[in-house]
């Protein structure tokens, strides 16, 4: 992949042997510039140090640079947590000659396990001092734990008649649930945006992208998406009046949405990535807890798992989602194979089946109760899956 970056924004990584030697663990992401800052952050009332700090930082709007550090989650490390997060703040402030309270960070891995600051604190002077020294491919897989591979989106376009771009990387394989799930998301952009405006768009994109995802059900500690936009593109900032806003808004919407495909599609041990798409709902939230039940529901992951076109199981979740429905009325998809209308089986399993062993399948539900619908993805569930959590602090 040829890696697009956006202007003013540089990267570095180092070994640490934060979990293990033998590969990259921490990462430096700096802006040039000081930059506009919007982040969301896990609904999980148990949150990590890292977690905790850049929620009380986002306040400002501002920030300059993010740390973060693959292999321990600094979660569920009481006081002296905090305080190694806020000491790796500040010694990459120092060596990088940038204000602490500009400096963001975050964390992923191994909860309930301090930090080895003793194998960190050498290496931050270097992380910060060799900034520019690594790409943007290199960071995604510096924050990498049981991905599978790198996940990087691009985008160049075009706003008030400027060129800019718009980066994004992204971790996260295993637990996987909504508001958000266990993964870090870092977007950089060299667009100019009004802070306000910044902090609007990223949670509109998060809404139908991050926070429609669910690999497990499982509601990580550490959730962090950070945004930054340094306008050193030299565009008019984009503001909610703005004209652009629009454009800008889809391309966000884009780039998170492919992101959190990457995230299912490398949800641990998985082998296809799933689409459950719920329509003809009262309203959006009615579809959401509909398509969350498909989409959560074990024995549908593993009926797809196996190539089995089960649609008794989806129909069935749709049941216990608390939504008001007629079965009756309730027609099934897989993919634009159509197994069940009006409630009732129509005989084309057969064809289904075929259909199942495509590595992207969508299960269409049409409740034909009103006009609202609400897409949700997810995985098969394997056998590798118990696996890898099983031995997952080994």
């Amino acid at each position: 992949m040829k890696y697009i970056t956006p202007k003013g924004f540089l990267f570095s990584t180092v070994e640490a042997a934060v979990k293990k030697p033998g590969r990259k663990d921490v990462a430096l992401i700096v802006s040039a510039v000081e930059a506009e800052m919007a982040g969301t952050f896990t609904t999980n009332a148990v949150k990590a140090a890292p977690v905790r700090i850049c929620m009380k930082k986002i306040g400002s709007g501002t920030g300059q640079a993010i740390v973060v550090n693959s292999g321990n989650a600094n979660a569920c490390t009481g006081r002296q947590g905090t305080k190694d997060a806020q000491e790796m703040i500040s010694s990459v402030a120092a060596a990088a000659g940038i204000d602490k309270s500009l400096v963001y960070i975050a964390s992923t891995g191994v909860i309930g396990t301090p930090l080895p600051m003793e194998r960190i604190r050498p290496v931050l002077g270097d992380l910060a001092k060799n900034i520019g020294s690594a790409t943007i491919g290199e960071v995604a897989a510096t924050i990498m734990t049981t991905d599978t591979f790198p996940k990087i989106v691009q985008k160049r376009l075009k706003l008030g008649g400027v060129n800019g771009t718009i980066s994004a990387v992204c971790k996260g394989a295993g637990m996987i649930a909504p508001n958000m799930a266990t993964m870090l998301c870092f977007i950089m952009t060299d667009f100019a945006v009004a802070k306000n405006t910044l902090s609007c768009v990223l949670k509109n994109a998060v809404k139908k992208s991050f926070n429609r995802i669910t690999i497990d059900g499982d509601m990580s500690t550490n959730d962090t998406v950070l945004m930054m936009a340094n306008g050193l593109a030299g565009n008019r900032a984009v503001t909610m009046k703005s004209a652009d806003l629009p454009k800008f808004q889809a391309a966000i919407d884009e780039i998170t949405y492919a992101l959190a495909e990457l995230v299912v599609k490398d949800g641990e041990g998985a082998t296809k990535l799933i689409e459950v798409l719920v329509k003809g709902c009262r309203n959006e939230k009615d579809a959401e807890k509909a398509a969350f039940a498909v989409a959560n529901s074990s024995l549908v992951k593993t009926a797809i798992y196996g190539n089995d076109a089960n649609w008794g199981r989806i129909i069935c979740a749709v049941g216990y989602s608390g939504i008001p429905l007629k079965e009756e009325k309730a027609d099934i998809w897989f993919n634009n194979v159509r197994v069940v209308k009006g409630g009732l089986a129509n005989n084309r399993d057969k064809e289904a089946t075929a259909v199942l062993k495509e590595k992207k399948i969508r299960i269409t539900v049409d409740l034909h109760a009103g006009k609202a619908s609400a897409k949700v993805l997810t995985c098969d569930l394997t056998e590798e899956y118990i696996r890898i959590n099983a031995e997952y602090r080994t």
